[in-house]
């Protein structure tokens, strides 16, 4: 395990799903204790006995909605303390059952997406290469068919629209995952980012010749690829002197030069 995690840290809005999905990920042993930053350091707070990375609980039904329902509250609240101590050994009395942390955490990020949201996650992730961190990857034994179709899609960097076609998944289901991934951290992305609605923000990063490019069409820089293939038809339909027979000599070299700018930005951003 991560020595890392075996310590008190401050955490914010987005960070302790994260924290816990890392813990289950590791398959983490020990005594966690989380504490809302405007609780008194004298107070308990909510504690949790793991084994292998999942919440050891009472028995029934009503013990695990409980539970769940105390995670929600946890991870909804703007700060906290989470202090965990790895290898402690504690179980509660009476008969057990568990609740795998890194499995939660993938249910309750993949619960907040939306139709709303998986629009501006596309928009946001347009034109950029995706590819995942290995070390916060689901573990195989916790994936489906469609996961590994779309992690092998992503074993090199890839932008949306070369993804979709190799997994091979309804389009909602694999932007749930994509949601959940870079929820916890683990999309790695080549090229530029759009500003993020996940919890925690990534800063924009901006290709200043990928910019200009977009520029040149029109465009902004987050512009899906058929938005680009839409602008750039239209531009060629103006700009290309076989279309215009008229145009006197002077005329047409303006546009052959112009159409040649535009054509180099088509593929700078395609």
């Amino acid at each position: 395990m991560d020595p890392r995690l075996n310590s008190t840290r401050q955490l914010g809005r987005g960070e302790l799903v994260r924290f816990l999905y890392r813990l289950g990920r590791q398959q983490a042993s020990g005594v966690l204790t989380i504490r809302a930053a405007s609780t008194s350091t004298s107070v308990r707070g909510e504690v949790f006995v793991l084994r292998r990375g999942a919440i050891i609980l009472a028995e029934g039904e009503l013990a695990k909605r409980t539970l769940v329902s105390r995670l929600v509250r946890l991870v909804s609240i703007e700060s906290c303390s989470a202090l965990f101590e790895g290898g402690v050994t504690a179980s509660p009395p009476g008969p057990q059952h568990q609740l795998p942390l890194a499995g939660w955490a993938r249910t309750h990020l993949e619960a907040q997406l939306d139709n709303s949201l998986a629009e501006r996650l596309v928009r946001e992730l347009a034109g950029i290469r995706l590819s995942v961190r290995a070390e916060l990857a689901p573990d195989e034994a916790s994936c489906d068919e469609a996961d590994r179709r779309i992690l092998a899609a992503m074993a090199q960097p890839r932008r949306l629209d070369q993804i979709w076609p190799l997994a091979r998944t309804p389009r909602f289901r694999m932007l749930a995952f994509l949601w959940f991934l870079r929820a916890i951290d683990a999309l790695e992305v080549e090229g530029v980012v759009a500003e993020r609605s996940a919890p925690t923000a990534v800063p924009r990063v901006v290709d200043p010749q990928r910019s200009a490019a977009a520029r040149m069409l029109g465009l902004t820089i987050d512009a899906d690829v058929e938005t680009i293939k839409r602008a750039y038809r239209r531009l060629a339909r103006s700009l290309h002197p076989d279309l215009q027979p008229e145009a006197d000599g002077a005329r047409r070299r303006t546009l052959e030069a112009r159409f040649a700018q535009v054509t180099a930005a088509y593929e700078a951003l395609i």
